[in-house]
């Protein structure tokens, strides 16, 4: 019966309960009430762990169901909010009592909805199984002097879970509600021991999501946007998705307004009964609560709504009556982007050109951040990470391949580092390792919806689907290699075949969503004088094509350094290279690439010989083209372009109105003064100077920027 919900949800909006926490206050109870007889002698005090009552004092906690069911509700949450082994550690209770709290508090809700079902046979009343966030967070450190510390780790986190959720369903709740998350990695561990019991047990009930969001629009502790949060959470199969506490329904209405925008799935919230005053009271009226809920409803944002601190049954009484006539959130259909986020969402839109993904957090690639992380100064590379973003890198890509490394340890460290750094912590992850441990080290450590790179064929299809599998369980987008059992294909047709089996498979086997699918159709080193080399370029650029043609929604990406390799310490003629592949790269549809944000070229810029000679090499369009790059490298040779910079100054030999788009252009504002007055000396109106190179350089920003 409790999968009929998916349904009657979207057709009327359905009434939560309110706050369990309040009304057992109420009951004035002490320390030896909430013990009774079998915790007499605990070591510890009780009287906070109001989950304990649903032993101690079963009929309380059923009658507060009750009066919940009474006043219109359709949901009553049970009294388990901390009944997982870690959210009773604290309490320092055995850890086998979680089964007789998680039954006792199904069976106290069960005996509320029977009683109230006795009453009135109509009502269809549910018992969903609360699960708490417990004290512990994963996404940020609880030390000052440690910012990779963590008090426990991913997969405990989903051990503990699991037994509360095992527990819930079968003791006969009707749905789970995952609730309060401050931490959306924390979150992500319990939704993982949920699918992982579904997929175990063959059982499966809904499960609503809630999270709590500060005065900002942020998660509580791991600051995560609205948005952000969704991105990460949204691969579940859920029956609603929602938001509660911290905040009255004043304070949430922005945010909810904003979830009803971003999601496709049904919304619940239960605010609290507004902040608490400084008595620790709640004084948002029933009638005054209602208003804002209705407000919420006739704005179309809602299907689940309830209470939490402060409200009681009079505030579901008045919730009730006042929204029992307008219909609920119809939601939308689903947009088919690929949706990423780091603490900040990342959405590639069909207007997104090109995305830059850092790659100078890769020891594989770079010697200096390999080295500050061999020498343990991970401090310092997180400064890398830093440069990655500001430079422009919308998604960072970190890899810890190194014989000289332990790979999980040093990828664990890394990332609970730059989940500290705001700047960084804002965007979202590629975690980049031939190595699935150090794949799923980087899965556990990141609350953002991150790209795993990569996996392929390479060993197997059983292989494949297992890997792809789990990656999906944990939200992530996928890189996928053009490289099956035979090897890495170097031709277009082979490219292109890999990647059509490896998106059937992902798409058919797995429901693995097209936009979350990365085909990598392997970016290979061109001009090293083997002539089979000489078109790889070509290669790659034309199964762009063919594979953006058979594989409808998937995205495309590469390393791009690979294809310099052969002018390694040519800064100027790697540049050049990057950017004129790049140039016709996109336009064949590649979506992203791994680049050193701050040291590419642009395309317009590039000198005409340098390029002419460049594109004759990608474009194999001359059969000496290999040879003629090399003679002509030699005069290029330098330290290449820095972002912003002006310390080449041939372009002041331009004329002014030259300079003034040049200065516009490339972020120089060193000249801008002086060159501005020698503009409008020559001028007879100031606005001319505006309208004449100011206009025509934003003219060329734009289109660069497109």
């Amino acid at each position: 019966m409790s999968n009929d919900l998916f349904h009657l949800v979207r057709e009327r909006i359905h009434i939560l309960d309110g706050a369990m926490g309040t009304m057992i206050q109420r009951l004035k109870l002490d320390e030896a009430a909430v013990r009774g007889e079998r915790f007499a002698n605990h070591h510890k005090d009780l009287v906070r762990f109001s989950d304990l009552l649903c032993i101690t004092r079963p009929d309380a906690i059923s009658d507060i169901h009750y009066a919940y069911l009474e006043s219109g509700a359709d949901i009553v949450e049970t009294n388990s909010f901390g009944a997982s082994p870690i959210g009773m550690a604290e309490m320092e209770l055995p850890e086998e009592l979680t089964r007789d709290l998680n039954y006792a508090a199904v069976d106290c809700a069960r005996k509320a909805v029977d009683r109230m079902r006795k009453k009135d046979p109509s009502r269809r009343c549910y018992v969903a199984g609360s699960i708490g966030p417990t004290t512990k967070q994963l996404a940020i450190s609880t030390k000052v002097e440690d910012a990779a510390n963590r008090d426990v780790d991913f997969l405990e986190m989903v051990a503990s879970y699991k037994v509360q959720v095992a527990q819930l369903v079968e003791a006969g709740a009707d749905l789970l509600l995952p609730e309060t998350a401050i931490d959306t990695l924390n979150l992500k561990s319990c939704l993982v021991a949920i699918a992982e019991y579904f997929n175990e047990s063959k059982r499966r009930i809904p499960v609503m999501v809630s999270a709590t969001f500060g005065t900002g629009g942020r998660t509580f502790v791991s600051a995560q946007t609205v948005e952000a949060f969704w991105n990460s959470v949204s691969h579940f199969p859920m029956l609603s998705v929602g938001m509660n506490c911290a905040m009255g329904p004043d304070i949430m209405r922005p945010h909810i307004e904003e979830l009803a925008k971003v999601t496709d799935v049904p919304i619940s919230c239960h605010p609290n009964a507004g902040l608490p005053n400084s008595f620790g009271e709640y004084d948002l009226t029933p009638s005054r609560m209602a208003d804002y809920i209705e407000d919420f409803a006739r704005n179309g944002w809602l299907n689940i709504v309830g209470g939490c601190c402060g409200s009681t049954p009079d505030h579901i009484r008045a919730i009730s009556e006042r929204i029992r006539d307008i219909p609920p959130r119809v939601p939308p259909e689903p947009i088919v982007w690929t949706r990423l986020s780091g603490q900040e969402a990342t959405t590639l839109r069909p207007e997104t050109r090109f995305t830059m993904v850092g790659e100078r957090t890769n020891v594989t690639g770079s010697k200096a951040f390999a080295n500050l992380i061999r020498n343990d100064k991970f401090e310092e590379a997180v400064e890398v990470a830093r440069q990655q973003v500001q430079n422009g890198a919308t998604i960072i890509d970190i890899n810890m391949d190194d014989a000289l490394l332990d790979g999980v340890e040093a990828m664990t460290r890394y990332l609970r580092l730059i989940a500290g750094d705001s700047i960084v912590a804002a965007v979202p992850v590629m975690i980049d390792s031939s190595k699935w441990d150090v794949l799923l080290a980087g899965l556990q450590n990141v609350q953002g919806k991150a790209i795993v790179n990569s996996i392929s064929l390479k060993d197997g299809q059983e292989e494949f689907l297992r890997k792809a599998s789990i990656i999906r369980r944990y939200g992530a987008a996928v890189v996928v290699m053009a490289f099956d059992e035979k090897g890495q294909a170097t031709e277009t047709l082979e490219k292109a075949r890999i990647c059509k089996r490896a998106y059937d498979l992902l798409v058919n086997e797995v429901a693995f969503p097209p936009q979350d699918i990365i085909f990598d159709p392997n970016i290979l080193t061109v001009a090293t004088g083997i002539e089979e080399h000489d078109n790889y370029a070509v290669n790659f650029i034309e199964a762009c094509r063919l594979i953006k043609q058979q594989c409808p929604g998937v995205k495309i990406s590469g390393g791009v350094s690979n294809i310099s390799f052969s002018f390694r310490g040519n800064e100027v003629v790697r540049e050049a290279m990057h950017s004129a592949f790049l140039y016709h790269a996109i336009q064949a549809g590649m979506d992203m690439g791994i680049v050193n944000a701050g040291q590419l070229a642009v395309y317009e810029d590039i000198p005409k010989e340098l390029l002419e000679h460049v594109e004759d090499v990608l474009l194999n369009r001359r059969s000496d083209s290999t040879e003629r790059m090399l003679n002509l490298a030699e005069t290029f040779k330098g330290s290449g372009t820095k972002k912003a910079s002006g310390e080449n100054l041939e372009w002041r030999e331009k004329p002014v109105y030259d300079r003034l788009k040049h200065a516009l252009i490339h972020g120089i504002d060193k000249f801008i003064e002086s060159d501005t007055e020698e503009a409008r000396v020559g001028c007879t109106r100031c606005l001319e100077v505006i309208e004449g190179p100011l206009m025509s350089a934003m003219g060329v920003v734009g289109d660069l920027f497109a």
